[in-house]
């Protein structure tokens, strides 16, 4: 998301003025006109990261079945974004498990090489099962691959203590923690709690982790959520201080705008 009423700022300019990428949720739910795309472009800079979710058309409908069509429609709608689209997301329901693997195969052979995709996957068994969590990462990185990796462990540590939180744990996956890297572009989705002390917290798991991939190499993408959103963009940001005063090379995210017109006082 890149809008939220307790954010400075409305929409998505003001978001990039706090964050370098974005996870594309509202790609999910149609694929946007040339006009939304154009706008997309006209408010981000030339290095900010869209990683767009795929239509649910595409994933979860026709659960990678004769996509042809539907994907280039959407390939072509994003086009205008260039280099912004740093991956394509494909999120599949839980229900897509090991049976499916080689629909999932034959439909990445399909997919550009540029941008990347990356697959995130909700079914227990390639969490829980070694043998097929290892076929699901040779089935990706035969074809260069990423799974996105979904940490829900923090949430689920202790019980809600608030009606978002609540209503967080009957929506989010209970799976367990996966950290690997296929390429050299992993993405992390981390999901804190609503106590801000809680979720820094809970995440130098992730500060250790992509500070190593830094330092091999590889240019992650991390995204920072809480039940509410309501501190998202400012625990992002705290995340990123964190790193980056272990790899300094690190490029500083962009500095926020002021909201309000400057007063003498």
């Amino acid at each position: 998301m890149w809008t939220h009423p307790a954010w400075p700022g409305r929409g998505l300019r003001a978001y990039a003025d706090h964050c370098n990428a974005v996870e594309g949720n509202t790609t999910f739910y149609a694929t946007p006109s040339a006009s939304t795309v154009a706008s997309w472009a006209g408010q981000t800079p030339p290095d900010f990261r869209f990683l767009l979710k795929l239509p649910k058309q595409v994933t979860h409908e026709r659960r990678l079945h004769d996509v042809a069509v539907p994907v280039r429609t959407f390939l072509d709608a994003v086009e205008p974004l260039g280099e912004r689209v740093h991956a394509l997301w494909v999120q599949l329901p839980a229900s897509f498990g090991p049976t499916e693997l080689n629909a999932l195969g034959a439909f990445l052979r399909r997919m550009p090489r540029s941008p990347g995709t990356a697959v995130e996957v909700r079914h227990p068994a390639f969490f829980e099962d070694p043998r097929w969590a290892a076929r699901l990462a040779e089935v990706l990185g035969s074809v260069g691959a990423e799974q996105v990796l979904f940490d829900t462990s923090v949430l689920f540590a202790a019980p809600p203590t608030s009606a978002m939180e609540e209503e967080a744990w009957q929506r989010k996956p209970r799976l367990p923690r996966r950290s690997h890297a296929l390429t050299a572009n992993p993405v992390v989705r981390y999901i804190g709690r609503d106590d801000d002390a809680e979720t820094v917290a809970g995440w130098g798991y992730w500060v250790d982790t992509v500070v190593g991939w830094l330092r091999e190499g590889r240019s992650p993408t991390v995204f920072v959520h809480t039940p509410d959103n309501a501190h998202a963009l400012t625990l992002a940001r705290r995340f990123h201080e964190e790193v980056r005063a272990r790899v300094p090379e690190v490029e500083p995210l962009p500095e926020p705008q002021p909201t309000e017109p400057p007063t003498l006082f």
